[in-house]
């Protein structure tokens, strides 16, 4: 039997949480730079943990105006880039371990994910502040999330660092195995029965049908289910539920501690 992950990225003060809570087995918490931090990271892993999710940390550029969609490489620098990557991870450890629960994971948010999934120097910097923050929360190690095939994801496997390749149910791809970028017509998928099948495929074959008809490999051990989109807990409880129906096993991805 098949067995996948469900996330989110959750604590972004825009979507149902709780409501998702009930669906996914992963949470990636908003950790304030883009959105979150406060209160709402406090309010936010609480309510995962109670719900029996795996808590991870969701680090973006410091640009809240902008929801963290924006790169800002040439303003941080790599040095820039780990400072705040530590200081926003350990903040989501430290809520974690106030709640009795263990950071599991960090996955970047935006265009903080872009730039690590293609920037050698940004993806080093990227893991050079997850380490430090594992130290400062008296860790062995963060796993780290992403797409497969990065320049992030071989990086990870160079320094040994657990790594959770990841693919999206509700987002058209390119034939080379990226995503259609947003701002391209149909690069979000809207009709369920499109994102249940894809999301199906993904977890039984690894596969994914690319926009011009191609098979594209995407091996992965999570789906990704947006909250912040109209109707995104119906369309994930539909997910899950197209997922149970074709033998899928739902289960978070636990790296050992």
């Amino acid at each position: 039997m098949p067995t996948i992950d469900l996330n989110a990225d959750v604590g972004e003060e825009c979507g149902d949480d709780a409501a998702l809570f009930t669906v996914v087995t992963t949470a990636s918490v908003a950790a304030g730079g883009h959105a979150g931090g406060g209160q709402v990271l406090l309010e936010t892993v609480r309510c995962a943990v109670a719900a029996g999710v795996t808590v991870g940390a969701h680090p973006s550029y410091p640009d809240r105006a902008g929801f963290g969609r924006v790169s800002r490489a040439g303003e941080h620098g790599p040095a820039g880039i780990a400072a705040f990557v530590r200081e926003q991870v350990t903040g989501v450890a430290r809520s974690c371990a106030d709640e009795g629960a263990r950071l599991a994971h960090v996955k970047a948010h935006g265009a903080l994910y872009s730039d690590a999934a293609h920037d050698d120097a940004l993806a080093s910097a990227f893991l050079d502040g997850v380490a430090a923050a594992a130290r400062d929360a008296g860790l062995d190690e963060l796993a780290v999330m992403g797409m497969p095939g990065t320049v992030l994801s071989r990086l990870c496997s160079a320094r040994g660092v657990p790594y959770l390749a990841e693919a999206f149910a509700d987002r058209a791809y390119a034939p080379d195995g990226t995503l259609v970028p947003r701002g391209v017509d149909g690069s979000v998928i809207h009709d369920p029965d499109a994102v249940g099948a894809q999301a199906v495929r993904l977890a039984n074959e690894g596969v994914v049908v690319a926009v011009d008809g191609t098979h594209v490999s995407v091996p992965a051990v999570t789906l990704c289910l947006h909250g912040d989109t109209p109707g995104a807990v119906a369309l994930a409880r539909r997910v899950r539920g197209d997922l149970e129906a074709a033998g899928v096993r739902i289960a978070a991805v636990r790296p050992a501690p």
